[in-house]
Order: C-alpha cells, then sequence, then structure tokens
C-alpha cells in the first residue's frame, strides 16, 4: 500500500529521470530515457519491458497477464524542453516543490505509474498494461496506431498526465479535452519584379490575408471552438511578388461534428486572386475526449480518493490534448490528468507538489486495481 514513506524513493526517481533529458525530435535522446526508464521499471516492478520501435523512436509495455490488457496506463517520455536546459535549470527540491525540466508534464507521472502498479499484487496486476511512447509531444505521429491498438481492446484507460490547476490544492482531474486539427494552407501565386512589372505577378501575399480573414470566420467561441491561424509565411527577397506563401493553422473542438464542419469548411477554401491556388495539408491530429468517455470512471476517482482519505477531486474542461484523446477516439472509457499536482506546463519553471506524489499514485493504484478486489 503507499503511504507517504514512498516520497522519497520518488523523488529520487523522478530526479533520474528528469536528468535524463529527452525533447521529442531528439532521438538518441528519448532513446536513453526509454533505457532509464526501462531499468528503472525492471527495478521497481520486477519485470523488463517489451521494447516496440516505431520507426526509430522506442517505446516500452510492460504488461500483465494475456493479452488483451482491460486496462491501459498511457503516458510519455519525450518533453518540449531541448538539450542543455538542465545546465540552466537543474532539478532541485525546494520546500514542498520539485522542479525540472519534464519534471511536471509528465515524468512524475510516470514515476507515479510505476509505483501503482507495484503496489498491487500480482493477482490485481492482471490484465494491466503500461505504455510510454516517445513523440506524444509532437503529435505522436508514430504512435498514434499502436495506442489506438491497445485501447481499442482495453475496458478503462488511465491517462497519468499532469493534473490541471484548480481550487483546491489537490489537482484538478481532466473530464474533457478539446480535439485538435493541424493544418497548413498553402497558397500558389506567380513572381514578378516589384518595380518594374509587378502586374504580371500574382501575389501571394495578398491571397494570404485573404484566407487568413476567412479562416477567422469559421471558430464559434459558444461551442468553444477555435480556429487560430499561427505561423504565416510569404514571399523570398524585398523587391519581388511573392510566389509563395503558407499558413499554419490550429483547431481545436469539444466535439466530432464540431471538427468535422472545420475540416470540410477549411477544405472548401478558394483563391480570392485570378491566378491563385490554394492547396490544404492536413487535418485531424487528435479526436476530442469528450465528457460522456470520462464520467464512468471520474465518479469511481471521486468515491476512490474519497475513500483513501485524501478529500475531494474536482473535474476540468482543458483546451490542450493528449494520447487519451487518441484512447477515448476507439470508444475506450478515459480518465485523464490522473497525475502529478503542481503546475507549469511547457513553461519554464514547472514544478510538482511532493507531498502529492504519492497520494495521485495511490488514486491510480486503486483506480486499475480489479473492481471486484477495491479495498
Amino acid at each position: 500500500m503507499l503511504t507517504s514513506n514512498h516520497t522519497d524513493a520518488m523523488v529520487a526517481d523522478l530526479r533520474r529521470l528528469v536528468e535524463c533529458e529527452s525533447p521529442s525530435m531528439d532521438i538518441e535522446a528519448t532513446t536513453r530515457c526509454a533505457d532509464l526508464l526501462a531499468a528503472l521499471g525492471e527495478e521497481r516492478l520486477g519485470q523488463a519491458p517489451e521494447r516496440i520501435r516505431t520507426g526509430e523512436r522506442t517505446n516500452l509495455l510492460w504488461r500483465w497477464g494475456p493479452a488483451p490488457s482491460t486496462r491501459l496506463i498511457l503516458g510519455h517520455l519525450d518533453t518540449v524542453w531541448p538539450l542543455g536546459t538542465l545546465a540552466r535549470w537543474p532539478f532541485s527540491v525546494e520546500g514542498d516543490r520539485a522542479t525540472g525540466p519534464g519534471a511536471f508534464d509528465m515524468k512524475a507521472g510516470l514515476v507515479q505509474a510505476l509505483y501503482a502498479v507495484a503496489s498491487l499484487s500480482e493477482v490485481e496486476r492482471d490484465g494491466v498494461a503500461i505504455l510510454v511512447t516517445a513523440d506524444e509531444e509532437i503529435g505522436s505521429p508514430e504512435t498514434r496506431g499502436l495506442i489506438e491498438a491497445l485501447a481499442w481492446d482495453a475496458d478503462e484507460a488511465y491517462v497519468p498526465e499532469a493534473s490541471a490547476p484548480g481550487e483546491r490544492a489537490n489537482g484538478a482531474l481532466k473530464i474533457e479535452r478539446k480535439g485538435v486539427s493541424l493544418y497548413s494552407v498553402v497558397i500558389t501565386g506567380r513572381a514578378a519584379h516589384a518595380g518594374l512589372e509587378p502586374e504580371r505577378g500574382v501575389n501571394a501575399s495578398i491571397e494570404l490575408a485573404y484566407q487568413v480573414l476567412a479562416l477567422a470566420t469559421l471558430g464559434d467561441p459558444a461551442l468553444g471552438t477555435t480556429v487560430t491561424p499561427t505561423v504565416l509565411a510569404s514571399g523570398t527577397t524585398t523587391n519581388t511578388v511573392p510566389a509563395g506563401a503558407r499558413i499554419e493553422v490550429d483547431v481545436r473542438v469539444c466535439t466530432v461534428a464540431e471538427q468535422d464542419r472545420v475540416d470540410a469548411a477549411i477544405r472548401a477554401l478558394r483563391p480570392h486572386l485570378d491566378g491563385a491556388e490554394v492547396t490544404i495539408e492536413g487535418g485531424p491530429n487528435r479526436p476530442p475526449l469528450e465528457r460522456k468517455r470520462t464520467a464512468r470512471l471520474f465518479h469511481r476517482a471521486q468515491e476512490a480518493y474519497a475513500a483513501l482519505g485524501l478529500g475531494d477531486l474536482e473535474g476540468v474542461a482543458v483546451g490542450g490534448a493528449s494520447d487519451g484523446n487518441f484512447t477515448a477516439g476507439v470508444g475506450t472509457d478515459t480518465l485523464d490528468g490522473i497525475g502529478a499536482v503542481g503546475g507549469g506546463a511547457h513553461a519554464e519553471g514547472e514544478w510538482v507538489s511532493v507531498p502529492d506524489l504519492w497520494k495521485r499514485a495511490a488514486l491510480l493504484a486503486a483506480l486499475v486495481r480489479p473492481h471486484d478486489q477495491q479495498r
């Protein structure tokens, strides 16, 4: 059974993981972190993971009992922090806070997952799987199929991603996440000399402006839908009519219906200037994690947390996405935000509440324990 006596060991393991930097785009770095996590997991669980390659990336899978697993715990070891961040921002513990690059999102959650399963008996572990991937922060392009395949057969999925800020100190679970779509609007014009004969050109920058304004009309604040042109690029030199331009677009939605509506609208964009061409690249990246997929497990989590004597739990809707969107997207009941209590995700100074490390691990253990063996 997990208690506060596990705190020092959990902090030590968190230090080991944070001090092994693992930015998503650095394959060697994420592989080193996978090696470390595999060794750490073998120490805590008494079992080495299966190493699953997706492209060049190494992902880890622990599984107990025959496949398919019925309770899936899902995490990621990659972070948004480039190599060298640790030199200016080392792992440290001050008072009740631990900080370091990736501590909150989501290396503390990985530690909590290991300790949660380690606290279960061999019988209780039967049917549990832990999958840790290496490309979540860049949209899981190589591991989505793996995640969905495991989730398809599971009854429940638990994601120890960092909790959301809440009114109470225990952190809120994420009971609704927006879906994400990512697009590139590619504009083709025609170059010409800007001073001698600009009329012979088709100005991709002007077409870009029209398309940005068209994109801005597609959001629906009442439904929580945002359509945001983000990165814009156009032109080559100051004296040339731009022949090409590009708009990167971030879309966030609460429902599949809205994701489909916006997708159709973006694909229906047409050029305004004679001679210009508009091509759409990309599309839906993660489906929304809708509340209907979290309600049952959230109720159980509230009951379990109270039974452990740890107080109340909040549930909130958030705009960010996780791999839990994929598990919910295939129809698996999913609960997210079970991991670290703290703050500052993706911001320098992100931190973890040390006293809550064991508490959230105990919650996860209670949730994955077979229902007929709850205690």
